[in-house]
């Protein structure tokens, strides 16, 4: 898709983000060097880029920023379609992700209360029960010295079993759940079959809500389906919406997160050595790699109800802005002149916004770093000598715009 509208942004220097992400640093690096609010083209559609924690901590609770898609130009223009590969990340269905104020706040309730430090502690033996499980099936696959694809095997399973067990979706339909999401996050996947896919799982979810309707357990879907609180009561659209979003972001930024741990300290052994003795926390390590390495790249979109100031630049009414937290994690003004290094002993607390700031921050947030803090430390408790079966320049990114997601992750558990 071609938009002409880009043309008329002036002389600003426009960044292509790759679509097949063949080289993430260095698109990183051209975003953070064209400014605090860099021009970015997504598959012909342009849009600007916040590459600074100070800016995005402010753009980020201005509620000059919404997530009404009625406020993006290029869509009430009829410029951008659902013919728009990346559209689905923005026009997602109704949901806590896609509204703003009082309604935001009243999807998102129940959502917020069943994903409490007290009920994050009442599955985190469930979660290190998955872990052992999953522990188990890498060691058989890594026996005699076979290298094993640590993502499929265990980062990737592991949160989409958590995410499912949270929200009563049937142990069965987890692996149909990974492709789908897999099919949908890439920019190889057609348009039409992406579509197609949504709807599929749209049926998915409806199928599920309605079961639960019918009868509730103890679980997500059935505090949402049941949450009034005095308030309205969520709809089937909302429920499916929230549904939807939620097991989307509950597992992907997870498998980042844990791949993403792994492969700074195996690229460290010092700093790995320090973290083993106990020196330093996994705590630290966590907050270091959503940091220097964050399981999403860019955050599709908020849109400009009024122009709005950012140092040089003006985001015109109606113009989308993207949230770049890779390059947001990196920003020397925060993090020091050395915030392209990844590096464990740094001060803390390790201030990064990678799971957003203000009404829409993550609320998964908190199940994410649970899920991490139980599975590294035991990942290496078990295989301490883990270690790449490849260097770690020939490991590749998916063809996905948004999240820092490996093709593989191949090991060698016994060096």
């Amino acid at each position: 898709m071609t938009c002409p509208h880009a043309a008329a942004q002036g002389a600003a220097p426009v960044v292509a983000i790759d679509p097949m992400v063949q080289d993430l640093a260095g698109e990183t690096d051209r975003i953070r060097a064209a400014g605090p609010l860099a021009r970015i083209d997504l598959l012909g559609v342009p849009a600007w880029a916040v590459t600074r924690h100070a800016d995005a901590r402010r753009l980020l609770v201005d509620p000059r920023l919404v997530k009404d898609l009625d406020a993006w130009g290029l869509w009430t223009s009829g410029t951008v379609t659902r013919a728009w590969p990346l559209i689905g990340m923005v026009d997602a269905g109704r949901s806590m992700f896609t509204v703003d104020g009082d309604e935001h706040r009243r999807l998102r309730a129940k959502t917020s209360q069943a994903l409490t430090p007290r009920r994050l502690e009442a599955i985190r033996p469930d979660i290190e029960k998955f872990t052992a499980e999953l522990l188990d099936a890498l060691e058989e696959a890594g026996r005699d010295g076979a290298v094993v694809d640590l993502k499929s095997v265990f980062a990737q399973p592991l949160p989409m079993r958590v995410v499912g067990m949270l929200m009563g979706v049937d142990p069965e339909a987890n692996a149909m759940l990974t492709r789908q999401y897999k099919k949908f996050f890439s920019m190889l996947t057609p348009q039409d079959e992406r579509l197609a896919l949504l709807a599929e799982l749209d049926v998915f979810y409806t199928d599920l809500v309605r079961a639960k309707t019918a009868l509730p357990t103890d679980d997500l879907t059935s505090a949402l389906i049941l949450a009034e609180d005095g308030g309205e009561p969520l709809t089937e659209e909302e429920v499916v919406g929230n549904l939807k979003a939620m097991v989307a972001a509950g597992h992907e930024t997870t498998i980042g997160l844990v791949l993403n741990a792994v492969r700074a300290l195996l690229a460290h052994p010092e700093q790995l050595r320090m973290v083993l003795a106990g020196e330093v926390s996994w705590e630290t390590v966590i907050e270091e790699t959503l940091r220097f390495d964050t399981p999403t790249t860019h955050l599709l979109m908020r849109f400009a109800t009024e122009d709005i100031e950012v140092g040089d630049a003006v985001v015109a009414k109606g113009e989308g802005v993207v949230i770049s937290y890779r390059a947001i994690g990196r920003d020397p003004e925060q993090h020091g002149p050395d915030a392209d290094v990844f590096d464990v002993t740094r001060p803390t607390p390790i201030r990064h916004m990678t799971f957003g700031h203000g009404p829409h921050i993550c609320p998964g947030a908190a199940l994410s770093r649970v899920e991490a803090g139980i599975a590294l430390p035991a990942l290496f408790a078990r295989f301490p000598r883990l270690r790449l079966a490849v260097p770690d320049e020939e490991l590749r990114n998916l063809p996905v715009m948004t999240q820092n997601d490996l093709e593989s992750f191949p090991v060698l558990l016994d060096a």
